[in-house]
C-alpha cells in the first residue's frame, strides 16, 4: 500500500489525532478603519479593508495544532474559496428589500411627555425624526451597498407605562397603522414558563442543586404557589412581567444554594408549604419586598 493511502487509512480511524502539525492559517485579526459622518441617520461606517479587498496582501500565521484541529481549519479555509462574495451580498440586499423584518424595541423610549417642553423630550423627538424617514422609505447606506426600506416591514413594541403611543409626532404614529394591546401575563402564564420550555426555570435550577449531588423535586402545587406569588408581586408593585420569577425563585432557593455544599446528597421536595414559609414574610412586608422581589 503506497504511504499516502496508508496515512489517510490512520487519518481516517483517528489514529493521528493526538499528533501535532504546523499549519499557516489566514490571520483574522485584520485592522478595521472607521469614518463616521455626522449625518444622522445617514451616518457610514467604512471598512477600509473591505473597500480596497485584495489589495492588501493576506496575512497568514503559522499556529501548532491536534490534526483534528488542522482539519477544521483546512476545511474553513477551502469552502471560505468556493463562495462568491459579491452574490452572496447581492443575494442578501435582495432578501433584506423584499423580505425584511426590522422590530424596533422600546420605542416608548423616545417617546415625548405629554406638556414636556425642552431637554430630554427635545432629544426623544429628535430619534424619533431620525427614525422617520428610514420608517416612511428611504435608501440607507451600508458597507455591503445601499439598501432600499420601501417594503421592509418594521415592528414596533413598548410598554408605554409612563407615556403612551399618541405621544409620538404624529408623523410616525402614521406609519404604524396596526396596534395590538397585549394582555399582563398570568398565573397560569408563569406556571407554562416555569415548566414548559426547554430550559425552564424549574429544570434549571433542578440542574444547578444537583452539582451539590441535591436532587430538588417540585411539586405542582408548590409550582402554582410560586406563580401565584409572583403574579401577586407584579400586582402590588411593578409589573416587569416574567423576569419577576428569577428573583422569587432565587429567593426561594437562596438559603438551599448556600448551604448545599454542606448538606450532602439528599433529596428536598419543593412543596407549596415550603414555599409559602420561605417568601410569606416578605410579601407581608410591602417595604421589604421592595427591596427583595
Amino acid at each position: 500500500m503506497p504511504t499516502r493511502e496508508k496515512l489517510r487509512k490512520l487519518l481516517q480511524d483517528g489514529k493521528l489525532d493526538d499528533r501535532e502539525l504546523e499549519v499557516d492559517s489566514s490571520d483574522k485579526t485584520m485592522p478595521v478603519f472607521e469614518n463616521f459622518s455626522n449625518q444622522g441617520m445617514e451616518e457610514m461606517v467604512i471598512n477600509i479593508s473591505d473597500m480596497f479587498g485584495n489589495a492588501f496582501p493576506k496575512r497568514t500565521r503559522k499556529r501548532k495544532v491536534k490534526v483534528p484541529e488542522a482539519l477544521e481549519l483546512l476545511e474553513e479555509e477551502e469552502a471560505a474559496k468556493l463562495i462568491d462574495a459579491d452574490k452572496v451580498i447581492r443575494e442578501a440586499i435582495h432578501r433584506v428589500e423584499n423580505s425584511g423584518i426590522v422590530f424596533i424595541d422600546e420605542i416608548d423610549k423616545v417617546s415625548s411627555r405629554e406638556g414636556g417642553h425642552g431637554g430630554p423630550d427635545v432629544s426623544r423627538e429628535g430619534v424619533q425624526r431620525d427614525l422617520l424617514p428610514v420608517i416612511e422609505g428611504s435608501t440607507v447606506t451600508t458597507k455591503h451597498g445601499p439598501v432600499h426600506t420601501d417594503h421592509i416591514l418594521f415592528i414596533a413594541a413598548g410598554a408605554f407605562h409612563v407615556t403612551k403611543p399618541s405621544d409620538l409626532i404624529p408623523a410616525l404614529q402614521g406609519r404604524f397603522p396596526s396596534r395590538v394591546e397585549l394582555s399582563g401575563l398570568t398565573t397560569e402564564d408563569f406556571v407554562r414558563i416555569l415548566t414548559e420550555p426547554e430550559n425552564a426555570l424549574c429544570k434549571q435550577y433542578h440542574a444547578l442543586m444537583q452539582t451539590e449531588e441535591i436532587e430538588i423535586e417540585f411539586s405542582d402545587d408548590a409550582v402554582e404557589e410560586v406563580a401565584r406569588i409572583a403574579a401577586e408581586v407584579n400586582d402590588r408593585m411593578e409589573n416587569i412581567g416574567a423576569r419577576r420569577l428569577h428573583t422569587v425563585m432565587e429567593k426561594l432557593v437562596e438559603e438551599l444554594s448556600f448551604e448545599a455544599p454542606d448538606i450532602g446528597p439528599q433529596t428536598i421536595k419543593m412543596t407549596d408549604n415550603y414555599v409559602t414559609e420561605r417568601l410569606q414574610d416578605i410579601l407581608d412586608h410591602e417595604d421589604l419586598s421592595r427591596y427583595i422581589l
